[in-house]
């Protein structure tokens, strides 16, 4: 892991962080090619990469039910009821994002108000390479489910011998997915967004994927709604102190077992811990399965942090802006109101991140690459549209028209402001409407702009000389 040192009072920067940013160029070019061939010849596209990518293609895309009602039955027991709890805890958190329409009623009668309407559909990209990933599936469905969304479909390609994971599709039995279809990779991407003759169009596409995925989301973006591009895992540890450095490099372990890309960050104000946390790691990796994976994460992708102070510790992890934030201080509560910038916060010694991946409740498809600064996770919100409603009453609309039609006038928008100087003639005069359509049109000039404003001054910028008229 690569060292930073924090000292006379010098902050972290995105420089020092050294993260990738954008999606590589090729990777775009290679994405939207495959999203626009799917796009203009549907199916025949999808099989085509479907064989190119995955070395295998169904002859129907979309999975059998029967095989989707029989894959709890091909578990374990205990798989299926460690399942069964994290359902039921992530639907019984998510059941309090839930937002509901409301409206209110000034004094003069207008009412206005927001309704909330579910998406009509939505499909849930799955991913099925290095890893399979039944939690994704119930953090994904379930927020959607939730909001009410009637139609959400399931996309995730086939192992190359033709098989799907029992895992995936008992969690999709559980969460409540209404179909699923083999495919994966940008093909599943275009498919989803577009619509072939055998899958339909969806409005919204989440859930995390390779580079040509989140690629592929980016592009369809505007089209189809999606959560997020998201691009590798990460977690940040701050840790004084008190930290039991073991369980830290099991933490930092836990992330970068995930993909080679995966960042790793530690931030501490203890200068003996990162050594500790850093000989606790070599113990355990040489002990994991994926030791290559984890071992090449931690070396290329994870960077040490070290502050003077814990303030300045707190800062730098808010530069960071981590997708998981995990506080092993000894007041990790009283930092909470410190941290300003992070996906999902564990709080405390005991708050594993895996618990939060799992069983917690909270989603865990999150804000990755620093975008914690400006997005969240993954919530009912996100299946969720939300329609302004508006209705006046002739009070209500007589007592705004003066400063809409002067607003209007100022921006130069004179249909504007006749759209409201019409209403305005018939509520004074207490008319119903117009009986003389022509008689109506007369003078129209002052209906609209009842006054003339006076001239705005001019502000000139500092070392510009004022023109004289």
């Amino acid at each position: 892991m690569r060292e930073v040192i924090l000292s006379g009072g010098r902050a972290l920067t995105q420089a020092d962080l050294n993260r990738s940013g954008a999606l590589p160029a090729d990777i775009m070019a290679s994405a939207e090619a495959i999203v626009d061939d799917v796009r203009s010849r549907g199916n025949e596209a999808v099989r085509e990469y479907c064989n190119k990518f995955d070395g295998a293609c169904p002859a129907s895309f979309r999975v059998p039910q029967e095989l989707i009602d029989a894959a709890p039955g091909m578990v374990d027991p205990e798989f299926l009821r460690s399942l069964t709890r994290a359902r039921d805890q992530i639907r019984d958190f998510h059941q309090k994002e839930r937002e509901e329409s409301w409206f209110t009623t000034r004094p003069d009668g207008t009412l206005l108000g927001v309704k909330v309407t579910p998406v009509a559909s939505a499909a849930v990209y799955v991913p099925g390479g290095r890893a399979q990933y039944p939690s994704t599936v119930l953090m994904d469905t379930i927020p959607a489910k939730v909001a009410g969304v009637p139609r959400v479909v399931m996309v995730t390609p086939p192992q190359k011998d033709g098989s799907l994971s029992a895992y995936t599709l008992a969690a999709a039995k559980l969460a409540g997915v209404d179909e699923v279809y083999a495919v994966g990779g940008a093909q599943a991407i275009g498919a989803v967004a577009y619509g072939t003759e055998s899958i339909p169009a969806c409005d919204k596409i989440v859930g995390p994927g390779n580079a040509f995925v989140a690629a592929a989301k980016r592009y369809v973006s505007g089209d189809v709604g999606i959560d997020m591009v998201a691009g590798p895992s990460e977690v940040c540890v701050l840790a004084d102190a008190t930290a039991d450095p073991v369980v830290v490099a099991a933490d930092l372990m836990a992330q970068a077992e995930h993909d080679p890309l995966a960042s790793c960050y530690l931030v501490t104000c203890d200068a003996d811990l990162p050594a500790r946390v850093l000989a606790s790691a070599e113990k355990l990796v040489s002990q994991s399965p994926r030791e290559d994976i984890t071992r090449a994460s931690l070396d290329n992708r994870g960077v040490i942090v070290v502050a003077d102070d814990l303030d300045a510790a707190v800062d730098a992890v808010n530069v960071v802006a981590p997708e998981h934030l995990e506080l092993h201080c000894a007041d990790a509560m009283g930092l909470l109101g410190k941290v300003k910038n992070a996906g999902a916060i564990f709080v405390g010694a005991w708050s594993s991140e895996p618990l939060g991946d799992y069983v917690a409740g909270p989603n865990h498809t999150l804000p990755t690459g620093g975008t914690a600064r400006f997005s969240n996770p993954l919530g009912v919100y996100d299946f969720q549209k939300r329609s302004s409603v508006i209705c006046y009453t002739p009070e209500g609309m007589l007592a705004d028209a003066p400063a809409t039609q002067a607003m209007a006038q100022a921006e130069g928008l004179w249909a504007h402001a006749l759209s409201v100087g019409m209403r305005r003639r018939l509520a004074e005069q207490g008319l119903a409407g117009y009986d003389d359509a022509d008689a109506a049109c007369e003078g129209a000039h002052r209906v609209a702009w009842p006054s003339d404003l006076a001239a705005p001054g001019v502000p000139y910028l500092p070392g510009y000389a004022k023109r004289e008229a």
